[in-house]
């Protein structure tokens, strides 16, 4: 597998090996002990799965306390895929940084806890799969605006997202309390 480095410390984009033939396609999307030596040590306690229609942007989310670091990708589609630091006391404190996740390219996105996570379908459909490190807290749940200006994220589409309510009414992230969001 190949790996690749974000801007952003800890954020990877993982390219696994697939292996094909005349037949299709076989890939391994996690084995534990190599995954812990590429800088995910993480055990992962809860998998999920979203089935979304295009235009579909389900994010920005993360949870403090009870943390999830996440490693995505997408089964069906095409997604792009965001991250956001929202660490406290981070010297990347508010930037983010995106990926194309599809079932073509079968690329992994892996978010590490502290970072708030979106995604918006660019094919007409997509099934979205990841894995958490930790159990998901609805009590914890922070939201941030999908368009806070002070982010400033290229969702590469114009079209206006379809939005749940909880994400269209999302505070910026100034507004939330800098003691709900975790530290660096």
């Amino acid at each position: 597998m190949d790996i690749e480095k974000m801007p952003i410390p800890d954020v990877l984009l993982i390219k696994p090996v697939v292996h094909g033939d005349h037949r299709g396609w076989f890939v391994e999307t996690y084995q534990q002990d190599r995954y812990q030596q590429t800088a995910i040590p993480d055990s992962f306690i809860q998998d999920n799965m979203a089935y979304s229609s295009q235009g579909t942007l389900r994010g920005l989310h993360a949870q403090h306390p009870n943390d999830q670091g996440k490693l995505v990708q997408v089964i069906v589609g095409e997604v792009l895929d965001v991250a956001v630091d929202i660490r406290r006391g981070s010297p990347w404190f508010g930037q983010w940084v995106s990926a194309r996740l599809s079932a073509e390219n079968k690329h992994q996105f892996w978010v590490p806890a502290g970072f708030a996570h979106a995604y918006i379908v660019l094919s007409e459909t997509a099934i979205f799969s990841y894995k958490c490190t930790d159990r998901y807290a609805p009590e914890h749940e922070i939201s941030i605006r999908w368009n806070d200006p002070a982010l400033a994220i290229d969702w590469q589409t114009e079209q206006p997202p379809l939005l749940s309510e909880k994400d269209q009414n999302a505070p910026l992230l100034a507004d939330i309390a800098k003691n709900k969001l975790p530290k660096y």
